[in-house]
């Protein structure tokens, strides 16, 4: 398709710069075929060169011009003979149907960019604990083969997540714990051990392996409800036969991580991406402390080539998102 261009000869200036290509080819002329026909007209004012340059026979032409103003029960145009001119509605209404034509025209081309096999877009979403690392090493890794495919990334929490790619913002998401819905396609990639971050000078400090049943009477730290992590933290405690006291609620579990750091409580957190002082991240004995990791995305939505490509990397490595024990 052919890509936008300013006409060389228009009588509608106002509003024309950066306008459609209105070539037979043309994403408006596919697109709106009716609008484009009458853009033409209104450039040129004259039916025979509109029609050359749409490619179209000029009977073709002035009959749908004549449909759309009888369809819109408006005149638009003025015939004297082979010429035409603009009507005081005909004028407004060209205006209006250039900018229109020109946002057609970006939109076919923008999504067509994005859905270029070599070059295009993945929207990929993932949790914040993914970001410091993981994700940056994956996509180092993937554009090792795919070195000009994009992405627009986006950091959150499961459910808001699984949301925007409902509502056709993302392509697909890597998440915990893996969802389960009727309109959902997940695949589980892995696990990661969950360790009980203590401060420092904590009584349990001193050692490498607890029972969650330990930090019974313990403050805890946790993510704010609606997260996978405060899920999964209150399910391990209620197994392990308490429910935890929350002291502080946050979004990040690096901010939990400071505010165990400060004495304020004890957390379920994956591993640090870097030791952090003045915690120590005890292993979990009782009951299993892990969380599953999976990749979900939407069932029935054909994949772009890009975001097919992403897929099958991200299934190809299975096994390789559980993290070795902390420092």
């Amino acid at each position: 398709m052919s890509s936008p261009r300013n006409g060389s000869d228009k009588s509608v200036t106002a509003d024309t710069a950066g306008t459609a290509d209105l070539s037979g080819d043309s994403w408006a002329a596919l697109l709106a075929p009716r609008l484009a026909q009458f853009a033409a007209i209104a450039r040129h004012e004259h039916i025979t060169r509109a029609a050359q340059d749409l490619d179209q026979p000029q009977p073709t032409l002035s009959r749908a011009v004549a449909r759309l103003e009888a369809d819109m029960g408006v005149a638009l145009l003025a015939r004297h003979g082979r010429t035409v001119s603009l009507t005081p509605a005909g004028r407004a209404f060209a205006r209006s149907v250039e900018r229109a034509l020109g946002e057609v025209e970006r939109a076919a081309e923008a999504i067509r960019t994005d859905a270029d096999p070599a070059a295009g877009k993945v929207a990929f979403g993932f949790l914040h604990t993914m970001g410091p690392e993981t994700v940056p090493e994956l996509i180092r890794e993937f554009r090792t083969d795919h070195p000009r495919i994009r992405f627009s990334l986006v950091q959150s929490y499961g459910e808001d997540m699984i949301e925007r790619m409902r509502q056709g913002e993302l392509d697909l998401c890597l998440t915990s714990p893996v969802p389960d819905a009727p309109d959902l396609v997940t695949r589980r990639l892995g696990e990661q051990r969950l360790y009980l971050t203590v401060p420092g000078d904590h009584r349990l400090a001193a050692r490498r392996r607890v029972r969650l049943a330990e930090a019974a009477n313990e403050p805890f730290v946790t993510l704010e409800p609606g997260y996978g992590l405060r899920r999964l933290t209150e399910r391990l405690c209620e197994q392990a036969g308490f429910k935890p006291r929350i002291a502080f609620e946050g979004e990040e579990p690096e901010t939990l991580r400071g505010l165990v750091a400060a004495g304020l409580g004890v957390a379920l957190l994956p591993p640090p991406t870097v030791p952090r002082p003045g915690v120590r991240e005890l292993s979990v004995t009782a009951p299993r402390a892990v969380r599953e990791i999976g990749v979900a995305w939407m069932a029935g939505h054909p994949d772009p080539p890009p975001v097919a490509a992403f897929k099958r990397f991200l299934l190809g490595r299975r096994g390789q998102f559980a993290a070795t024990r902390p420092a």
